[in-house]
């Protein structure tokens, strides 16, 4: 008999919800192994006027079990400040505030096992043997991935990676000075746009230029209007797993502007009136340049100073850009896990990606009854959903009411206003 139903590798919010929603089900033993010493949520871009882009009744529980201790409005009543939150906040909330919430939440959980760095995968006639740092080792019944997206640094920048050229998952723990320097911002998404509010949020401290290229025509708002918003339900979910592989990747490439490419309106409404106000009002000496259409294709190093190629799409032309500091906001990849390289012949994958069933379970070459279950990394089979925090609870709801065979939780959310079938 294997030694837990269900194990979790990596605890990010995502594996953090399942912890929490599988607590209370007894029957479930459950561990969740995390190579950290504590819990922490994207700590390199942890600035300080970060908001969350969701609603906080997109936490660890709430749509699927408002009556939960792990709730955020239980973490606000526990902690002693509903009431004023709720004056200071309405329904918006700070990213600080919300990993506060998180870390609450893992406190209360002794599901969760720190500083257990997985190795290795293997399976056994027990089921899937995990083995930690060290040579600690246990089964489980059914495996759960969450280990996370990894930052996605272009090829040519990765030989200068340091405290001049950084990913943006790296600002706070790099903290690079800008101050009177020439800084190149590349990436015109929602951390784009928060490093360049950042940059520019103290007037004693300014850089003596800022580029900030897009890719795109423009600065694009985030696209939260109440149509788009049903993209991020399960019935669409469900939709969306059953249609050709090739019409899903179509329809990733739609809906960019609903996911993190695009800007909140606050976030794009306050950089631009910051910049006015440098413009006209203190009339400081930074010189800026907001560039669309550009994409950074090469970096160089010059002594002190880097040369950035930029293409521009429009006109089909190259310049080089000489910079002092470069922070490329070019988002995450989920590259297949190495620990699974011992079953990796096991599972079906196709350019790169899993083949994941409805349940978020692997197409695996193995008894029916030991899963691997993923977070995160479906997005080309369920939508541009999975790696945002919309339906955190939904997906693990229904991974469990998988492991159980029942419905532990419902997983139904009603019907939307879209007719998606």
């Amino acid at each position: 008999m294997p030694d837990f139903d269900l194990i979790g590798i990596g605890v990010g919010p995502a594996n953090l919800s399942l912890a929490a929603l599988s607590a209370p089900l007894t029957e479930l033993r459950t561990q969740f192994l995390d190579a950290k010493k504590e819990f922490r949520w994207h700590p390199g871009l942890m600035l300080p006027d970060s908001q969350l882009t969701v609603t906080y009744f997109r936490d660890l529980v709430t749509l699927v079990d408002p009556r939960s201790e792990f709730s955020f409005l239980n973490f606000l009543v526990e902690e002693g400040r509903a009431f004023r939150f709720l004056e200071a906040n309405g329904l918006s909330c700070s990213r600080r505030e919300f990993e506060q919430y998180y870390q609450w939440a893992a406190a209360r959980l002794p599901s969760l096992q720190w500083g257990r760095r997985v190795e290795s995968v293997s399976l056994s006639g027990e089921g899937f043997r995990i083995t930690s740092e060290g040579g600690d080792t246990r089964t489980a019944r059914n495996l759960v991935i969450g280990s996370g997206a990894e930052p996605c640094l272009p090829d040519f920048a990765k030989p200068f990676e340091g405290e001049q050229v950084l990913h943006s998952s790296n600002l706070t723990g790099t903290r690079p000075d800008w101050k009177g320097r020439r800084v190149l911002v590349v990436g015109a998404g929602q951390s784009g746009a928060e490093i360049v509010h950042h940059i520019l949020s103290d007037e004693n401290h300014l850089p003596s230029s800022l580029t900030w290229t897009s890719s795109r025509i423009g600065f694009q708002p985030l696209d939260d209007s109440p149509f788009s918003n049903e993209w991020f339900t399960a019935e669409f979910v469900d939709y969306f797993h059953g249609l050709p592989s090739a019409r899903r990747a179509e329809i990733l490439r739609e809906q960019r502007n609903a996911g993190g490419d695009g800007i909140t309106d606050e976030l794009i409404g306050s950089v631009y009136q910051r910049l006015y106000h440098l413009d006209h009002v203190v009339r400081s000496d930074l010189r800026h340049r907001l560039l669309v259409s550009r994409r950074v294709v090469g970096l160089e190093q010059n002594g002190s100073e880097f040369v950035a190629e930029i293409h521009d799409a429009n006109h089909g032309g190259t310049e080089r850009l000489p910079v002092d500091l470069v922070i490329f906001c070019t988002g995450y990849h989920n590259p297949i896990p190495e620990y699974l390289k011992p079953i990796q012949d096991r599972l079906s994958i196709e350019d790169g990606r899993f083949q994941v069933r409805p349940d978020y379970s692997l197409v695996l070459d193995g008894p029916e009854d030991h899963r691997i279950y993923v977070q995160g990394f479906a997005e080309n089979s369920h939508g541009i959903v999975d790696t945002v925090l919309t339906l955190a609870s939904w997906r693990s709801a229904r991974i469990l009411n998988s492991v159980l065979g029942r419905e532990a939780y419902r997983a139904d959310q009603g019907a939307t206003t879209v007719a998606w079938q």
